[in-house]
């Protein structure tokens, strides 16, 4: 097996119309659901082109609708219990789901909800090319990201680097054996929870935002240039979820290293 601890692996869509929101993904990113059983229940798996990357699930009582990122972890119970001395909060405590892995989720220090996991087959390889449809890039809003960053040091290992964005103040690139795994800022939102906020790689951010606009979602940050990067634009979906999307630029390599002016651009 081939894990790459460190790596956000899975995404699933938390919400109370799954149906409302497979209606808008699977025209705006090509993306098509497949039922499958587990155990006693159906999971609704997202597939881009002939490759898993996500699914949709119901949310708990009063949950807010937002994608969950699933980061893969060597182990899950020691990462759950390692995460709550760091001051975490147990979500979902660690279990076995069906044949496909262990998982747990818990809240950050400040509130960030994700999961832990660890699958029964290897993760999915990094490649240098982002396929329109898939994962790009996950980015944490928070309202403590010193909190933060001492949090997913502690926790996952990560190194950082940072950038700085001005009035924005700094963002940190959390890395993982040399690779970019993630980015981390203060929300823009005071008032906003802090959240995960991935990113979907497309072949014209334009059209994706306009199209997301026909298909009932909102524009929440209209498509901008990020020098070095690509352009992206950062939606909400029908049920409230919020997504980004961008457009890499043709020198790929070095995006995930300068991401950190999406936010400033």
């Amino acid at each position: 097996m081939n894990y790459l601890p460190g790596k956000f692996v899975w995404f699933e869509h938390v919400s109370n119309n799954i149906a409302k929101a497979r209606k808008f993904y699977d025209p705006l990113f090509n993306w098509h659901t497949e039922s499958l059983p587990m155990g006693s229940e159906r999971y609704h798996m997202i597939l881009n082109g002939n490759d898993g990357i996500g699914g949709y699930r119901s949310a708990r009582p009063g949950e807010r609708p937002f994608w969950l990122a699933y980061v893969s972890v060597d182990d899950v119970d020691a990462a759950f219990e390692a995460a709550l001395a760091a001051g975490a909060r147990a979500v979902q405590r660690p279990a076995d789901h069906g044949p496909v892995g262990r998982g747990a989720t818990i809240a950050d220090r400040s509130g960030a909800v994700f999961s832990l996991w660890k699958g029964t087959e290897s993760d999915r390889p990094d490649s240098a090319h982002a396929q329109s449809g898939d994962w790009y890039w996950n980015e944490l809003w928070t309202s403590d990201e010193i909190g933060a960053l001492a949090f997913y040091q502690r926790v996952f290992g990560y190194g950082h680097e940072t950038m700085d964005m001005g009035p924005q103040g700094t963002y940190y690139l959390l890395k993982k054996d040399g690779v970019s795994r993630a980015g981390m800022m203060r929300s823009t939102q005071p008032q906003a929870p802090s959240m995960w906020l991935p990113y979907v790689a497309v072949d014209d951010c334009d059209a994706t935002a306009a199209k997301a606009g026909q298909l009932g979602g909102q524009v929440l940050k209209a498509p901008a240039d990020i020098p070095g990067v690509g352009r992206f634009a950062v939606l909400a979906d029908p049920v409230g979820a919020a997504i980004a999307v961008i457009r890499p630029a043709p020198a790929e390599a070095a995006a995930t290293e300068t991401l950190a002016n999406a936010t400033a651009a």
